[in-house]
């Protein structure tokens, strides 16, 4: 028997109620209300398992075209978007510029025709502070802008002083003398007999800051006097003069306010929308950003092609691996092996040559005719056979290689180093005695490496704003889906349990119901009740 049975029955319901005792205890234990009320708070936690799992499965629709949108809205380069907009125009990320130079070790041996010797000395390092200026915005959703930059020594980052003396190769006189090799003999005579007058050899031996900012020379006054527009530059004669508090041309780029796919994208640079110094359409192409920002989004096939005023062209990297920097997911891009190229190796190239081996872009062509190439610094990623001309080059990936870590979904590097080096190609010229018995070399001037990474307060801000809020919002979709089918699963099993309840208990309600039929006796105050009051079931219990 039940342990409601006897509860109920056992006791003689204690006489306390009344002659229906038994039946009032019974209809209280299994009132309808009790029923109607467990139906409810089953209802109640279906629906609202369901709403809260539609709503955790709506966001992990919705949630990504929320993020997005808010990425949009805070990149477009607008006045109103106050953080994105100041860090486009001031760029708080400290740059610097690491110059590394090739001392030349025996200039006697290579006027004799003997293989140059270098020594890398640096680096020497210097803070560039870029700031733009004449912004002006257009109707068609662009802006204008002119982008100066200045350059300050670190010597507590520098391997040395600017004071430190190293010798190169005399640009002046050996690039003077490949560009007249097709004169005039008499003409070549002449010009040697000037650099005589002038006292200007085949190599230099200076300081660095002279040959970094500008030197004195008598030449470069003669020249600039007679021949303007001979030189890049009017005043004194320096490897990087033109470049401190100057600016890299008029650019023109879109705002992204009508495409986001368009935003930082150059529509303009100089009033150009396309070059003249190559030899096919396609290599006079400007593409891409001006190289401080991408459009957002990016996925692994994305490149990243910009324009690059001083390399005189658009150069492409390309996607090499994955990544992560403070907790921030990057994509990594590299310079391909077919950047620089010549046309017999890589076709498309062929406008930018007279080329001699891969790994060498000539830039003669926007660089006053002098027989100037840029390339990977120490030949990286270059035809191994210009190593075997110069001597002391060590080329690796790690101290080499250029790359920009950038965060794809945003397009903002993270961290950028971008090396080039600077070479000279030089000969012997019959007429010039300057130039004497030089083997004909391309030979590495200097080195530099432009670097900045985000740190600090805006590399706080932005984990903050683009990788936590988006991440809680991720976690969030999943949450309310969990407590969702957590909720179903408590009314399922509230409903359950209901169910086996009244199954189980169905026999002992027919055998109260026999018994609201059976005589009901109310037990005397004093004593328990005589065998003869009892029922005949209790009777049965009790022999």
């Amino acid at each position: 028997m039940s342990r409601v049975k006897e509860t109920a029955l056992g006791k003689g319901c204690q006489g306390i109620y009344g002659p229906e005792g038994c039946s009032s205890e019974l209809s209280i234990l299994f009132s309808p209300r009790l029923a109607m009320n467990k139906s409810k708070i089953i209802i109640g936690l279906s629906v609202a398992g369901t709403l809260t799992v539609v709503f955790g499965i709506i966001l992990v629709f919705v949630g990504p075209i929320i993020i997005d949108d808010q990425i949009v809205k805070n990149l477009v380069i607008d006045p109103k978007n106050d953080m994105s907009y100041t860090m486009w125009k001031d760029v708080p990320v400290p740059f610097f510029m690491s110059v590394y130079f090739f001392n030349v070790l025996n200039p006697t041996e290579v006027l004799a025709g003997e293989k140059p010797m270098v020594q890398q000395k640096g680096p020497y390092v210097y803070r560039k502070q870029i700031q733009k200026q004449n912004i002006t915005f257009h109707p068609n959703n662009t802006v204008s802008y002119l982008e100066y930059r200045k350059y300050f020594f670190e010597p507590g980052m520098s391997a040395g002083n600017e004071s430190d003396v190293v010798t190169i190769p005399n640009m002046l006189v050996l690039g003077a003398a490949v560009m007249m090799e097709d004169m005039p003999y008499a003409v070549r005579m002449v010009v040697s007999a000037m650099f005589k007058n002038f006292k200007e050899g085949a190599f230099l031996t200076k300081s660095v800051g002279e040959l970094m900012w500008g030197y004195d020379s008598k030449l470069v006054d003669f020249l600039n006097q007679w021949f303007p527009g001979m030189l890049p530059s009017t005043g004194k004669f320096g490897l990087f003069s033109e470049f401190n508090n100057s600016n890299t041309g008029l650019f023109t780029i879109h705002t992204g306010k009508d495409d986001i796919g368009l935003i930082h994208k150059v529509d303009s640079w100089n009033g150009m929308t396309k070059l003249t110094n190559w030899k096919t359409p396609q290599c006079n192409m400007i593409n891409g950003t001006a190289g401080q920002m991408w459009p957002p989004f990016m996925t692994k096939q994305s490149t990243l092609p910009f324009y690059s005023p001083d390399a005189c062209r658009s150069l492409e990297l390309v996607y090499q691996r994955e990544g992560i920097m403070a907790g921030i997911p990057l994509y990594r891009y590299v310079a391909p092996k077919t950047m620089f190229a010549n046309g017999s190796d890589y076709a498309p190239n062929e406008g930018f040559c007279p080329c001699r081996q891969s790994g060498l872009l000539n830039v003669s062509s926007c660089r006053s005719n002098s027989p100037v190439f840029i390339s990977h610094p120490h030949f990286y990623n270059a035809d191994p056979v210009l190593l075997d001309y110069v001597l002391g080059l060590h080329p690796t990936e790690e101290e080499h290689g250029l790359f920009i870590d950038i965060h794809p979904m945003t397009g903002v590097p993270l961290n950028v180093s971008i090396r080039l080096q600077l070479n000279l190609y030089m000969k012997s010229v019959s007429g010039i005695g300057e130039t004497g018995k030089i083997s004909e070399v391309v030979m590495p001037i200097i080195w530099f490496e432009e670097s900045g990474y985000i740190d600090g307060d805006i590399l706080t801000t932005f984990h903050t704003n683009l990788v936590l809020w988006p991440l809680v919002m991720e976690y969030m979709q999943y949450c309310f889906i969990g407590l969702g089918l957590a909720t179903i699963l408590a009314a399922l099993l509230l409903f359950h349990s209901g169910t086996a309840f009244s199954k189980t208990d169905l026999p002992v309600t027919t055998q109260i119901e026999e018994l609201r039929c059976e005589k009901t006796t109310v037990p005397k105050a004093n004593g328990n009740p005589s065998p003869n009051e009892r029922t005949p079931l209790l009777q049965n219990r009790g022999h």
